[in-house]
């Protein structure tokens, strides 16, 4: 792997890291330098994905196109994050309008994972592993759905509270069922992660430490998300950083590892011999 890709690698593993501060600290968002900054970010994360290997999906080889295919699809999930979210702080500390926008993000990043995903799995069943890779499609298929339906409600909620200066109180009165909708659609993206990652084990397109390790990291996010409950905690009672079960709860967190694959499958995808 030469030097711009090797740079291009690093910097897409360190991304979803890195966003926590960019996208967490509101006062980042200053009229005129969010924009800025998310054009740069967004342009950075763009070149990088297809330096790294998102130019295979107009490879020859079927399996390469399927390869990259996956892996641009995993990655650019988190493109419009790149461009949009700077600065934006929680859901307490975002306005309406910007919470909107937020959720509308969050239903596109659940599209691009679960049709990521869909993908790397007619991948590997080409290459003959066809149980872990199941059982990641079930997980996946249900997920995207609930994730679907419960950003629409958030988007609903907030739409309301902008025009009518505060949240209708029918979906107000749905908050139980939208934490177990986001507690499923969480656990299920987990379980999928883990599931897709033994599955590019088998066929050693992950090398068998790496492939241990991704398993173990969504098994880890799975117990926090278990032993915390179906509620979703109030961010601002504690510090959020405090709370680990709120942290793997947050819905952009479940798609990091899902980011990661796609860099994986990215840098796979570029090698001239996949």
């Amino acid at each position: 792997m030469n030097t711009v890709r090797r740079v291009s690698y690093v910097f897409l593993c360190i991304f979803p890291f890195l966003s926590f501060v960019v996208f967490g600290v509101r006062a980042f968002r200053i009229p005129g330098v969010y924009q800025a900054v998310g054009v740069a970010y967004f342009a950075a994360i763009a070149i990088a994905a297809w330096t790294l290997g998102a130019r295979a999906i107009r490879a020859d080889a079927q399996d390469r196109r399927l390869l990259g295919l996956a892996g641009t699809l995993l990655v650019t999930s988190f493109a419009p994050v790149a461009l949009l979210w700077v600065g934006i702080g929680g859901p307490w500390q975002a306005t309406a309008a910007e919470n909107e926008m937020r959720y509308l993000v969050l239903i596109v990043m659940a599209a691009a994972i679960a049709s990521g995903f869909v993908v790397l799995r007619e991948a590997l069943s080409g290459a003959g592993e066809r149980f872990y890779a199941t059982l990641g499609f079930a997980a996946i298929i249900l997920s995207g759905p609930l994730y679907l339906i419960w950003n629409i409600f958030a988007f609903a909620a907030f739409f309301g509270k902008e025009h009518a200066g505060e949240m209708p109180a029918a979906i107000v009165s749905l908050r139980d069922m939208m934490d177990l909708l986001l507690f499923v659609a969480g656990f299920l993206t987990y379980l999928a992660t883990a599931a897709f990652a033994a599955s590019l084990g088998r066929v050693q397109w992950l090398g068998r430490g790496a492939a241990r390790a991704f398993m173990i990291v969504n098994g880890v996010a799975l117990l926090f998300l278990v032993l915390r409950g179906v509620q979703y905690p109030d961010g601002r009672a504690t510090p959020w950083y405090t709370n680990p079960g709120f942290i793997v709860g947050i819905p952009a967190v479940p798609f990091i590892m899902p980011f990661l694959l796609g860099v994986v499958l990215l840098r796979r995808a570029g090698e001239e011999r996949p």
